[in-house]
């Protein structure tokens, strides 16, 4: 279940310019992407994190449910995993947000 699509993620692209002299130029790295294909592939890298996130939780719901319904088709300890992966990867995913306003709200606060 894809919860985000990456035609919803819209944003400013600034360019970074080397002017320091003493700096390398050109690319750095060989994988270095330049502007938005660097900018696209961000996206879809959280876009596909979060969806992960979503199908973890989906997961763990339908298993539960699955052990509500019938519980000899299900074992206990695949319930309590499931559980446990989405609970670890929402707690993950909600720290990572948390840090990310942070840092926003300390660049925002800088004069």
């Amino acid at each position: 279940m894809n919860f985000f699509d990456s035609s919803q993620v819209t944003g400013n692209y600034v360019d970074v310019l080397r002017t320091n002299p003493a700096h390398i130029q050109g690319r750095v790295h060989a994988g270095e992407q330049s502007g938005e294909d660097s900018a696209l592939s961000f996206s879809n890298m959280v876009i596909d994190a979060l969806n992960g996130v979503n199908d973890l939780a989906a997961e763990s719901t339908a298993l539960t449910e699955q052990y509500i319904i019938n519980p000899d088709s299900v074992d206990v300890h695949d319930v309590t995993i499931a559980m446990g992966k989405a609970n670890l990867a929402l707690s993950m995913t909600k720290s990572v947000v948390d840090n990310a306003i942070k840092a926003y709200r300390e660049i925002i606060n800088i004069r």
